[in-house]
């Protein structure tokens, strides 16, 4: 072996490099991350819901099968109550009632949002003032725009037989009357809503494009060809979410007829709803209140299920 050979000092130990973080790992924790701080910032409102909406939810369909009566133990009793709800004469005539105060609010409270926007949507000048004059309703809480409308459906004092005697026209009893009270007060809910449903109409209209129109008028297409082949094409999405959210508010009417007309005369005016009140609050009979509640949220999971199914299929087809 030469010099050279034995003064070459011995191969140092191969050291292993250390690996560069992977791009793709980094993204997977930064994105956890992020998520964990996102619910962690809704963790106050899913606490929220799930103390004021789930758990009392949940809590009535359990009540619905028991015997619940506050100050004693619970007991199992099937679909007692709602066998005995059932037969309750009330809850035909609470049903039948539901049923035509949403039937009628479609035929009035439906068509007049749509005729009032097109209206607005025509406008050259305050368009503002009007619109907000259109929304101040809604800015009303609901107690006092009833007990407003409860003065002015007064038979003897109220301003709007008071008008009428003005005018020389025939007075009415208005929510007195087992024949007009349901439908005044189809009148005073939608008087009271209709605001919202205006302004989104409206947007709805304002995003037509105007070419539609203007090709429509060289066409020589009057205002009413242009509303039924251009607007109501153009909208039928929004109103037939607006309408099935309508049926959906609709039917859970209660305001009214509590402040109003306190389900009279002659249960002209009870819902549903204000039925599950007297149960729950006068018959001191939470069995039965829950089990109504169930039968309506089974109607109206129905409705909001079509709802879900219409808005997804949109989305998919944007």
């Amino acid at each position: 072996m030469t010099k050279t050979a034995e003064r070459q000092p011995p191969a140092a130990a191969a050291v292993p490099r250390a690996t560069a973080p992977s791009p793709a790992r980094d993204r997977g924790r930064r994105r956890l991350v992020d998520q964990a701080r996102a619910y962690a910032f809704l963790l106050g409102g899913l606490l929220c819901f799930a103390l004021f909406s789930w758990y009392p939810a949940i809590r009535a369909v359990v009540i619905a099968f028991q015997k619940y009566t506050p100050g004693s133990p619970p007991q199992w009793v099937g679909t007692a109550n709602f066998t005995r709800v059932l037969h309750d004469p009330e809850f035909t005539a609470a049903w039948r009632n539901t049923f035509y105060f949403t039937l009628i609010a479609l035929l009035v409270g439906f068509a007049a949002p749509f005729l009032l926007a097109l209206v607005l949507n025509e406008l050259r000048h305050a368009k503002a003032f009007f619109r907000v004059v259109v929304y101040l309703p809604v800015m009303i809480p609901p107690v006092v725009s009833a007990l407003l409308w409860k003065w002015f459906y007064d038979p003897g004092a109220g301003l709007a037989n008071e008008a009428l005697g003005f005018l020389h026209l025939p007075t009415s009893n208005w929510s007195n009357g087992t024949d007009t009270a349901l439908l005044s007060l189809v009148i005073v809910a939608t008087w009271a809503n209709m605001g919202g449903t205006v302004l989104i109409y409206l947007a709805a209209l304002q995003s037509i494009p105007g070419e539609l129109y203007e090709a429509a008028e060289l066409d020589g297409a009057g205002l009413l060809q242009r509303i039924r082949h251009i607007t109501i094409p153009q909208t039928r999405f929004v109103i037939l979410m607006l309408m099935l959210l309508q049926i959906i508010a609709t039917m859970q009417v209660f305001t009214e007829p509590f402040v109003i007309t306190g389900g009279g005369p002659e249960s002209a005016t009870v819902t549903v709803l204000y039925l599950i009140y007297k149960y729950a609050f006068l018959y001191n009979d939470f069995g039965g209140a829950c089990a109504l509640s169930v039968m309506l949220l089974l109607l109206l999971g129905a409705f909001s299920a079509v709802y879900l199914r219409l808005t997804r299929s949109e989305g998919d087809t944007a």
